[in-house]
């Protein structure tokens, strides 16, 4: 009776975890067994290994077995808000895995495996709210890679192997400790669009066009000319930056 309640966590049984699975808006089979309480991976769940979606998030986890392996079908795997300080080597072997999200946990570079840069199929990785000071120059094999999460780390800088990768459309990393505040924007929103500027000479417009297009050059000439008292920089002191931690809803980084 002196211990304290509630430190052994919630135990699922299996009939627990079938009762848990959900048809996923794709048609998959999902286990949810989020927000349940849970300290210790669950091994009833490994009969249960031909789900195509597992979510684990919002529990008190410290470790995940590499019996995780079972889970080949695995194509979806939410971790997030855990205390995970390491992840398993074979969670390389998740060829199938497209998402995977192990956002708000203690996890850091030293304890991330190499084995990461096996999955192959890799479309969205969360990686936010953990404790990497550096990201494997590794990561850049996750060539299919469409969106990255580095953000509330401590990172000062990213590779060029994973701001180049080909498929990559966003990548937050938002409050780290970069340098300075240029290359904290530059890192927060590295994926640029290239917009294609199109010169033409004057005989090959049409008078109209002509026309338009001169009346818009006289017009930025006379902003140009016109001189402006230097304002002051506008304050929004209620206006504050969020802090790390972690907010309820992680869903942002799920595919719609």
């Amino acid at each position: 009776k002196g211990k304290a309640k509630g430190q052994k966590g919630k135990k699922i049984t299996l009939k627990i975890a079938k009762n848990s699975i959900r048809i996923s808006f794709d048609g998959g089979r999902r286990l949810d067994l989020s927000k349940m309480g849970i300290t210790t991976f669950p091994k009833c769940i490994l009969k249960l290994a031909d789900v195509d979606e597992l979510d684990l998030s919002r529990n008190m986890l410290k470790k995940i077995p590499s019996s995780i392996e079972k889970f080949q079908k695995l194509r979806w795997l939410d971790l997030h808000s855990n205390q995970l300080e390491e992840l398993p080597k074979a969670i390389g072997t998740l060829q199938n895995l497209f998402y995977l999200n192990i956002c708000n946990n203690k996890l850091t570079t030293k304890n991330l495996p190499e084995e990461l840069n096996l999955l192959r199929n890799l479309r969205i990785l969360n990686l936010g709210l953990n404790c990497l000071d550096s990201i494997p120059t590794s990561l850049g094999a996750l060539k299919e890679l469409n969106e990255i999460g580095l953000f509330d780390n401590a990172l000062t800088t990213i590779p060029n192997t994973v701001k180049k990768l080909p498929k990559l459309k966003k990548l937050n990393a938002k409050r780290n400790p970069f340098p300075d505040s240029t290359e904290q924007e530059e890192h927060a929103d590295s994926v640029k669009r290239t917009e294609m500027l199109y010169l033409v000479q004057d005989k090959d417009l049409c008078s109209s066009c002509l026309k338009m297009c001169q009346d818009e050059r006289d017009k930025l000439n006379k902003l140009k000319n016109v001189t402006h008292s230097p304002s002051k920089k506008p304050s929004f002191p209620l206006l504050l930056t969020p802090n790390s931690t972690a907010k309820d809803n992680q869903e942002e980084w799920r595919l719609r």
